[in-house]
């Protein structure tokens, strides 16, 4: 089923051994002990340093919205910072943030946005193009096989598919560009040389984006409180102006009132006697209309 596919842990041992010696070299701490040097802030600093810019440059490759480029990074960021214990003992720190920029930037949620607020002017490489009219999935494949470098059971791991799954994505997405871009075999070429343009100098600084994380925390567990003391009070209010008994009222009598009256039938007279429906009075004319002549005539003589 899904998940790591057998045989994919050596491949993905390396890039996680080269990603957590890029990480430490950025700390630029030689001599000291990793152990007592190396604190959250500054090992997710060197992270962010690190991936950052390529996860820019890959999120916009995928979805060629420049905005949506950096939003992606910059969520992959928060969320790593908000489950860092779990991204310092992850194998792979850089895998962990750039598969959830991935999945943030591929999102079809976002195609709800675009409705509101346009993404923007499209790019107008024609590789580019044929590159965006794949599917999310097949472009993902391209660009972790294609581009980075990545292996079919990697990929099939950090997209959560099977490697079967993966690899008919793979095969399927270079024969849908070979066909669009008239057998020219320029895709792999293309896409490893947009990925050496990023640029780390529009991003911003780490210790924004853990501030922001935390004032994202923040906020949220302030509107989960606010939400629930509302919910509560409005409970309360409820249950402290709702009656606890109801107390039956006599409904007074008419006219028209089908019920009859208590007591024997002997006892009632006058208006409080029992009264004859308006419909019985006609039922003798309307039995006379209904009746072929000369029937009655017969009755009577028997």
């Amino acid at each position: 089923m899904y998940g790591t596919p057998p045989g994919s842990g050596d491949v993905r041992g390396r890039a996680a051994r080269t990603s957590r010696r890029v990480i430490l070299r950025a700390l630029d701490m030689p001599g000291i002990p990793a152990a007592t040097a190396v604190t959250a802030q500054a090992a997710f600093d060197a992270l962010y340093v690190y991936a950052a810019p390529a996860l820019v440059q890959q999120t916009y490759l995928l979805t060629g919205s420049r905005r949506l480029a950096f939003e992606s990074a910059e969520h992959a960021f928060h969320q790593a910072w908000e489950c860092w214990p779990e991204v310092a003992r992850d194998p792979d720190p850089v895998g962990w943030v750039r598969e959830q920029a991935h999945e943030y930037a591929l999102s079809p949620w976002h195609r709800f946005r675009w409705l509101v607020t346009p993404p923007g002017p499209q790019p107008g490489d024609p590789v580019w193009q044929a590159f965006l009219t794949l599917r999310p999935l097949h472009r993902r494949a391209v660009l972790l096989c294609d581009g980075l470098g990545l292996s079919v059971g990697e990929a099939a791991a950090e997209t959560h598919a099977s490697t079967p799954a993966t690899r008919n994505r793979l095969v399927h997405a270079r024969a849908v560009l070979h066909e669009r871009l008239q057998g020219e075999d320029v895709p792999r070429q293309w896409i490893r040389q947009q990925l050496l343009q990023a640029q780390a100098s529009t991003l911003p600084q780490p210790w924004s984006v853990r501030d922001g994380s935390e004032r994202r925390v923040r906020a949220l567990t302030r509107t989960v409180a606010l939400v629930t003391a509302a919910l509560l009070g409005w409970i309360a209010v409820t249950v402290a102006t709702t009656p606890g008994h109801y107390e039956s009222v006599d409904r007074p009598r008419t006219t028209h009132d089908r019920t009859s009256p208590a007591g024997p039938p002997a006892a009632r007279s006058g208006d409080g006697g029992v009264r004859q429906h308006a419909c019985a009075a006609e039922a003798p004319s309307r039995f006379h209309r209904l009746t072929p002549p000369g029937c009655l005539g017969d009755v009577a003589g028997q």
